[in-house]
């Protein structure tokens, strides 16, 4: 009842300026490629404005930074539900729309905003296209993948997912790299380092905890490795990220 009059200010100037629309047509972004997965689509249309925070008209603040904060946080929810119609799980969308949604908060500048927002986008559309790809695998290798991204400092060797799964070594280990396109130990070795960039980037944790909870033997093997698949050592990936925020 308080904003009435402020309501009906509002329609009256939308409607004598041509614009009693405007509210029912805020263009929006689509967001079909990012629900099918395809990661160079998603990029393209960022690089060309197709797909940006800056395409939802709404007006929530007179101050435009506070403005296209919530914009991100709606446009974050709206993404969310998009994906979850596409096949990923109502908590993991959600969930990462809320990470998003408060790294957003935090922001200082349009630029890093509508940089973060092509994070999010891009990060939604790899989601997806595991999603997809995992769909297409039998049951045993779902299982395998879901048991590695669970249980990362556990016995992920051939042997031990053979073990978990009940499976021959020599049947998993062919399963594997025919259905996936990689082998086993190295589809391992990647999901562990994931895990590890995504700890370096979100977490002050020390590196040797970082190692052992990803099921490294000893520290130096975990920096050894990092630096063989990401090109420099846990500690300079982690000052280049705290550079660039």
């Amino acid at each position: 009842m308080k904003a009435r009059r402020e309501l009906n200010e509002r329609l009256y100037s939308q409607k004598a300026n041509g614009r009693d629309s405007e509210v029912r047509h805020i263009p929006t972004n689509d967001y079909s490629d990012i629900c099918r997965g395809d990661v160079p689509e998603v990029q393209e249309k960022l690089s060309g404005q197709l797909l940006s925070l800056l395409n939802n008209k709404r007006v929530l603040s007179d101050d435009l930074l506070a403005n296209l904060k919530y914009l991100f946080a709606l446009e974050s929810e709206e993404i969310a539900k998009s994906v979850i119609s596409s096949g990923m799980g109502h908590d993991e969308a959600y969930a990462l729309a809320d990470i998003y949604s408060r790294k957003a908060d935090i922001c200082r500048d349009k630029k890093r905003l509508s940089d973060l927002y092509s994070d999010m986008c891009i990060d939604f559309a790899v989601r997806m296209a595991e999603i997809k790809k995992e769909s297409a695998h039998s049951l045993h290798i779902r299982k395998c993948i879901a048991y590695i991204y669970q249980n990362q400092n556990a016995d992920l060797s051939v042997k031990g997912l053979a073990e978990y799964l009940r499976l021959n070594p020599s049947y998993l280990s062919k399963l594997f790299s025919n259905e996936v396109g990689t082998t086993l130990k190295r589809f391992v070795t990647e999901a562990r380092i994931s895990t590890a960039c995504d700890l370096l980037k979100n977490t002050d944790l020390p590196y040797i905890e970082i190692a052992y909870s990803l099921g490294f033997a000893t520290q130096s093997m975990f920096i050894r490795i990092f630096k063989a698949y990401m090109g420099v050592t846990p500690k300079k990936y982690r000052e280049n990220v705290y550079i660039c925020k």
